[in-house]
């Protein structure tokens, strides 16, 4: 006879599993946690080393079986009790498609003009993997790839990673449950089929991680879910974050299904399983019509990908009535949208420079319909990824555009390569060192995957960007020189560097829509006024890479006057507090640059001063030194800038967030919950007047 269990472990192994289960099911179905992480994660550590204690407490539906962590040999056959089978599919993305669809179900039930429309489940076609869930007594046992519709793979191992589907149907949620005295017993067999797929936010982090790492990136989203539900490894599969939803059943025993599609989705849903909330009940063609183009609206801003929608008789003894044909159910239709990938060939490869000066790759192709639209260009990111790919003159490539997302180039058709392809990519050879907008120098520091252009304050494909940072309020702080402002002043060949900024006159300005005459003396006088600033505003306003406000304060305290920093070597730039070699780099980068060189010297002569020192250090006692202050909530009369630079002005430090080596908050009206956090923490509080108090002692 098997062993007794100690009566006080085998409740409360029951308790947590029920709590992890819940817990876990409102973290990745219904995305409203109730616990932090730290919670969940304790009692999924006690559950663990009671079943660790114990191995015969541990149950197939226990939430520490989700990752198995085995290395199979290979993936066993299972072959399917009720078929997979597929939907005729309409590549017709036309609304006609979907008259036809109802005029064939109409004359299918011999239903005349007199009778009421068809009533329809209409649902999203998922892009991805088809899978099929069997649930034994409401305990998932085996899950299997689609395969060629009568065989598919085991692959259990893997499915029980993905958080959002359950190892335990909630039965009891169920009214039709209840009503049957709330007998715990689940259905004998219940197989629940729906789509594994990986959500877009997903798919590109993961493609990012494989770039910094040097390896292989996945070309969609599709492939990349297919790829690791086969996988052997589930702690591969686990590191993935993949995702599921159900839209039908297979084979089903013990349960007497609801009368119609959409009830036994509802149903789904009370049990535990994700379904899709993008579906609705629609009547006769319009509907169908309606709910095709409602979605394809949508297509570009859902969270993952569809190539389609899917319409199903609503009644299910209608679709018994009409049964198969060729294996394909005669009440269902899968109704297309554009194609998202084509092929093509690449005929150039040019380079853009982004705002910021980034420097991209941008493959010129044979024009092709893709995503709804003509694409005659494709991203391709960056050097290092182009290469990683092999993308070269005269390829055949596959190309992908989801909704606006901008084209990229997503792999190359190595079989189709023309013997006189051209080389491997040599974005630095290509260019020959310089930016193709500006002629300035471009670097890439090390560890980073992108090339840029240097001649920020020069090259006009940085100029709005340019402008609207040295306009910030944090740098120049020139206000009403605002987005759509700067936008016209830049288009309309006004303003080409920032020097042309201070030659603006209140009649130029006014003739601009939405400048009214007051708005444009305003601007005027705000120009003229920013004419007067610190030091380490007008370095932060250059918008030198890596050059933040501490560091434009640490080199202005430092050097004690512009030309000091220009003319300083790296040895001499290492010696400031905070500056390692990037930075140091990057600045002397930056002053090297004629160009640069000449917009500050143009931007000096045009009046632009501030108070400068010898550079020697500062031996004053600073009465704040050493002291952190957060600041939270509006004050009376100082703004945020304000205050921060008076703390600093007296030695002290103005740190964003409230932590135990806070020394002071300073709160205004409206402080939110940094003041709980100061106040849990013991830590000293000033208003206003206590600040200016501080200060002035």
């Amino acid at each position: 006879m098997p062993q007794s269990q100690p009566p006080e472990l085998a409740p409360r192994a029951s308790e947590l599993r029920e709590q992890l289960l819940h817990h876990a099911h409102r973290y990745h179905v219904l995305d409203a946690p109730e616990i932090p992480d730290a919670e969940y994660d304790r009692l999924f550590q006690e559950l663990q080393a009671i079943e660790e204690a114990q191995p015969e407490l541990r149950t197939p539906d226990s939430p520490t079986q989700r990752v198995l962590g085995a290395v199979l040999a290979g993936l066993t056959p299972v072959r399917h009790t009720v078929p997979m089978l597929s939907i005729a599919t309409e590549r017709d993305t036309g609304e006609a498609s979907a008259r036809r669809f109802d005029a064939r179900i109409r004359r299918a039930l011999a239903l005349g003009d007199a009778d009421a429309p068809v009533e329809y489940s209409a649902e999203l076609k998922f892009d991805g993997l088809a899978i099929n869930l069997r649930y034994e007594r409401g305990v998932l046992v085996q899950a299997a790839t689609r395969g060629d519709g009568e065989t598919g793979e085991d692959v259990t191992h893997n499915i029980r990673t993905i958080g959002q589907i359950p190892l335990r149907l909630k039965w009891l949620a169920l009214p039709s449950a209840r009503e049957m005295g709330g007998s715990e017993d689940a259905p004998e067999v219940l197989e629940v089929r729906g789509e594994i797929f990986m959500r877009r936010d997903h798919f590109e982090r993961m493609n990012e991680q494989q770039r910094a790492a040097g390896l292989k990136t996945f070309v969609n989203p599709r492939n990349a879910a297919a790829g690791m539900v086969r996988q052997l490894d589930s702690k591969v599969t686990a590191s993935r974050r993949l995702s599921f939803y159900a839209y039908g059943l297979g084979d089903v025993r013990g349960w007497e299904l609801p009368e119609t599609h959409s009830a036994t989705l509802d149903a789904l849903a009370k049990m535990g399983v994700p379904v899709n909330g993008e579906r609705a009940v629609v009547r006769g063609a319009d509907g169908l019509v309606g709910f095709h183009a409602q979605i394809g609206e949508k297509r570009a801003a859902l969270p993952f990908d569809i190539d389609g929608v899917v319409y199903k008789i609503d009644a299910r003894a209608l679709q018994q009535q009409l049964g198969f044909k060729s294996r394909e159910p005669r009440w269902a239709l899968a109704h297309k949208y554009p194609a998202q990938e084509q092929t093509t060939v690449v005929r150039d490869i040019d380079v853009q420079v982004g705002r910021t000066g980034k420097l991209t790759p941008v493959a010129k192709l044979e024009p092709v319909f893709v995503g709804g639209t003509t694409v005659s260009n494709a991203t391709l990111h960056n050097e290092d990824e182009t290469r990683r790919k092999d993308v070269r003159v005269g390829d055949t490539v596959i190309v992908r555009r989801a909704g606006d997302v901008i084209p990229e180039v997503a792999s190359v058709v190595l079989e189709r390569r023309p013997a006189d392809a051209g080389e491997p990519f040599d974005l630095f050879k290509r260019l020959g060192g310089k930016c193709p907008v500006c002629g300035s120098a471009i670097a890439r520091e090390e560890g980073e995957v992108d090339w840029r252009c240097s001649g920020g304050l020069f090259c006009a494909a940085q100029r709005k960007e340019a402008i609207l940072h040295f306009a910030g309020r944090r740098a120049m702080d020139i206000e009403g020189l605002g987005d759509k402002l700067v936008e016209q002043l830049v288009e309309g060949g006004t303003v080409r560097t920032l020097p042309d900024l201070y030659g603006l006159t209140a009649d130029q300005l006014a003739g601009l829509d939405r400048m009214a005459a007051k708005s444009a003396k305003n601007l005027v006088d705000a120009l003229d006024k920013s004419k007067r600033t610190t030091l380490p505003r007008f370095l932060f306003a250059l918008g030198i890479r890596h050059v933040g406000e501490a560091t434009a304060k640490d080199l202005a305290r430092h050097f004690g006057s512009l030309d000091r920093i220009i003319d300083a070597s790296e040895p001499q730039l290492l010696e400031v507090t905070d500056v390692g070699m990037v930075v140091a780099q990057s600045i002397r980068l930056f002053f090297e640059q004629a160009h640069n060189r000449e917009v500050v010297g143009e931007l000096r002569r045009l009046g632009i001063r501030w108070e400068e020192s010898d550079g020697t250090a500062d031996h004053t006692p600073k009465p704040l030194a050493g002291k952190t202050f957060v600041l939270t909530g509006a004050l009376p009369n100082l703004n945020r800038e304000e205050a921060k630079e008076r703390i600093e002005a007296a030695g002290g430090k103005v740190a964003g967030s409230v932590s135990k080596n806070t020394d002071y908050l300073v709160a205004g009206e409206e402080a939110g919950s940094k003041l709980d956090k100061a106040r849990e923490f013991g830590i000293a509080l000033l208003d206003e007047a206590g600040l200016e108090a501080l200060l002035a002692s």
